[in-house]
């Protein structure tokens, strides 16, 4: 995950901060060097870690901080201040239009996900109500019109497109297109480049000419580091963004892309492509991202995330079997699916707070997780509803079905009797209090 090196970095400094109980402006300098070089190692622009380390510094040697109880907590609320001021401050989306449709200019290098992360992004308007259109811009690299009419079917969003023709006729047909057709919003998808040419730039003027978009959001790559800063000013100079959407923020990328951008250019980061899958992308919460950075995890982000992909009304159905002693292997494994619709157990960890900055191997949590999955879908409807007919025979086929061993059913089993023990006992809460002990014992990847 981004920002995993620099959260290391930042948490061993808070660290060693905490432990010396009142600081010395010498202390506080110190740690101020090594926040420096932190950053600059995350590839985050030095003329920017220069004056953030300054803000940060002239704040922290202050009479408020030097004299109070907890001068290492007060220094940690200074940074987290700081990273969200220095990414933005507050939210920033897209801007709407009086009068639709709300044109959507998507630019940005090739490779940078454009395509894809803009469809996402379609989306995700989607669902908050609205009638996207996608527009087939890009003419020049292959099967890039294909690749959109792919991602908008899975995403079941109408995708414009004339062929090769020139860009600028095919963006202003779109925009006609969705005021015929009542789509409130249209996102172009153009042409980008290995690298910034003027011929490009040129193609893209034109087409702000000639459709006057209500936003240009650029998309940007957060794996390539201080290239992505740079390529951010060349395309505000020439068309002056609205606003940038970072991609690949779930891969190994440094950080500093989103640590530099609001800085060097002033314009903010409005979303995140956060993984592969269509529904990965989500609004950049400057100060949600700096918490993260912290250590300090990011709860409303995962509430949201509980929120869109867990099923209200299965849930409560699911309390009520509990609560009623009729928890099944199948609601069981409807837990499952939706817990695994949330994205990976590290994101979900990352988000809590105090683990961000964990070194945690999760990939045996991940396995229970995919070996419980297979067990259960081996197992017929009635096995599932009714567990204790499971004899020898019977495990010896879902053991085979699965790719499991008789063992690993039966640790299920027994894990699944320990939960319907554990309901069993709400009602008696010093009996449930003796049975956690047992139950966190019992091996479950969560």
């Amino acid at each position: 995950m981004a920002f995993e090196s620099l959260t290391d970095k930042l948490s061993a400094v808070f660290q060693r901060l905490r432990g010396k109980g009142r600081l010395s402006e010498a202390d506080v300098k110190e740690a101020m060097k090594e926040i420096k070089m932190a950053l600059l190692e995350a590839d985050v622009n030095f003329k920017v870690v220069k004056s953030f380390v300054a803000q940060v510094t002239e704040r922290a040697v202050g009479q408020d901080v030097m004299e109070s109880l907890t001068p290492a907590q007060m220094i940690v609320k200074i940074v987290n201040e700081e990273l969200t001021a220095l990414m933005g401050g507050g939210d920033s989306k897209l801007a709407i239009a009086s009068a639709p449709p709300t044109i959507v200019m998507l630019v940005g290098l090739q490779g940078a996900g454009k395509t894809t992360n803009g469809a996402k992004l379609a989306g995700l308007m989607k669902k908050q109500g609205k009638r996207p259109l996608l527009a087939a811009c890009d003419v020049y690299r292959p099967a890039a019109i294909k690749q959109l009419e792919v991602v908008g079917g899975q995403l079941d969003i109408p995708v414009f497109q004339l062929g090769q023709i020139d860009p600028v006729d095919i963006a202003k047909a779109a925009v006609e297109h969705a005021r015929r057709h009542g789509n409130d919003m249209v996102f172009l998808d153009t042409a980008g480049r290995l690298h910034v040419d003027e011929a490009l730039m040129d193609e893209l003027r034109r087409v702000k000419e000639a459709v006057n978009p209500t936003e240009i959001l650029l998309v940007v790559d957060a794996m390539i580091g201080q290239d992505a800063v740079t390529a951010a000013k060349a395309f505000d100079d020439a068309l002056d963004i609205d606003g940038v959407m970072l991609t690949k923020l779930d891969g190994d990328a440094r950080g500093g892309a989103a640590l530099s951008i609001r800085a060097v250019t002033g314009k903010p980061i409005k979303y995140a492509g956060t993984g592969e899958k269509l529904d990965a992308v989500e609004t950049f919460h400057p100060d949600r991202m700096a918490s993260r950075i912290l250590g300090m995890g990011d709860v409303l982000s995962l509430i949201e995330k509980a929120e869109q992909n867990l099923d209200a009304k299965k849930a409560a159905e699911q309390m009520e079997r509990l609560r009623k002693n009729k928890f099944t292997l199948a609601d069981f494994y409807d837990q499952l699916v939706q817990l695994k619709s949330m994205g990976s157990m590290e994101d979900i960890m990352g988000m809590l707070p105090g683990m961000g900055g964990k070194k945690l191997d999760l990939s045996a949590d991940e396995g229970n997780l995919r070996r419980i999955e297979a067990i259960i879908q081996s197992m017929t409807p009635y096995e599932r509803e009714n567990p204790s007919v499971l004899n020898s025979s019977r495990k010896k086929r879902i053991a085979a079905g699965s790719g499991t061993q008789v063992v690993d059913v039966n640790r299920l089993l027994k894990q699944f009797d320990m939960i319907q023990s554990l309901t069993r006992q709400f009602a008696n809460p010093k009996k449930a209090k003796g049975l956690f002990g047992k139950f966190k014992g019992m091996g479950l990847p969560f």
